[in-house]
């Protein structure tokens, strides 16, 4: 580098959002963008960069499952629900997985998600006490490949490649991603269960949800949000975070994904999106909780969703908490 070459410029630091606070010291900070749209769609508030493209991994869920909608698939109820999941592996998730896979002639050997254990840790251990190992219909994407698989067996599609970005199916996806966000899709990546994933920013992401909540009823989007609405339990598990919003707060969207992504509408149209820099899934209830209060949500849920204490020995020493 001469004397007169400018130096590169840096990129400051994102913002923190959480903060590890052990025995009253501050041992760490979770960093991330988020942003919180109003009732009308405006934006309210940022931190960080939301328009920055991100991999929302399986909140790309609703926008998957309506894909398979308009592809023709007829799907309803807790089979729709199932079909956005990223299921906990608890024994109902795992049966209807079964019996939507046999409703189209298909089995679990037809799965391309990678063999896993339940994502719930209760579940997880009752599985392996039981003598089981891991298996493809296990992993917690299983329900929305079965929908996958489903719709391809429908429309005579090759059920070999339904992964490939070139698919007919994933084409599909690609569209209704772009056209709920509002934006293009920045890139496409392969997701952990294998399904190519579309980055968008979570200002689109945010209005994607919105858009789902806002839908017209009967269309493919309305279809999903109502079907994991009245399912939670199938989108997520009975212990946890997104069910027990869909649950407690009437009309609420709600779907997280990997690296610490959470994305929430509510039925007026409110919405939050977020992305925690490090993917640390453990500061994501205390930020979600906080973003749910800036958008005026007052319900006890908020408050168990946010606890999020640090252990030493047995004893409670510490918690993550929001820092903004």
């Amino acid at each position: 580098m001469t004397s007169t070459d400018a130096p590169a410029a840096i990129a400051p630091a994102p913002p923190v959002l959480a903060e590890v606070v052990r025995s009253g010291f501050t041992e760490g900070h979770h960093r991330g963008s988020l942003v919180l749209l109003a009732a009308d769609g405006s934006v309210e508030r940022t931190l960080g960069d939301p328009d920055a493209p991100v991999f929302p991994r399986s909140s790309n869920k609703p926008m998957q499952a309506a894909a398979i909608l308009r592809a023709g698939l007829e799907l309803s109820g807790e089979r729709l629900a199932l079909a956005a999941a990223s299921h906990s592996g608890e024994p109902f998730h795992l049966e209807l997985v079964a019996k939507m896979l046999a409703e189209h002639g298909l089995s679990a050997a037809d799965l391309q998600t990678p063999p896993d254990l339940p994502l719930d840790p209760v579940a997880a251990e009752a599985y392996l006490t039981a003598g089981n190992v891991r298996e493809r219909i296990t992993m917690n994407c299983s329900g929305k490949h079965a929908a996958m698989l489903a719709v391809c067996v429908r429309n005579g599609w090759d059920t070999a490649t339904y992964l490939d970005p070139a698919h007919p199916l994933q084409f599909l996806v690609g569209q209704v991603v772009a056209e709920a966000a509002g934006e293009p899709v920045a890139a496409v990546g392969t997701d952990g269960c294998g399904a190519p994933l579309m980055a968008i920013g979570l200002t689109g992401l945010a209005r994607a949800f919105r858009s789902f909540v806002l839908a017209e009823p009967g269309s493919a989007e309305r279809r999903v949000a109502d079907a994991m609405r009245a399912h939670p339990e199938y989108v997520a598990g009975t212990r946890r975070p997104d069910t027990w919003l869909m649950t407690e707060v009437p009309g609420t969207l709600s779907k997280m994904g990997a690296e610490a992504v959470q994305a929430v509408a509510l039925a007026d149209g409110r919405a939050l999106a977020f992305k925690i820099d490090d993917g640390s899934v453990r500061a994501l209830g205390p930020v979600l909780a906080r973003a749910l209060e800036l958008l005026g949500v007052d319900a006890p849920v908020v408050s168990r969703i946010g606890r999020a204490p640090l252990l030493g020995g047995a004893a409670e020493v510490g918690e993550i908490r929001a820092k903004f």
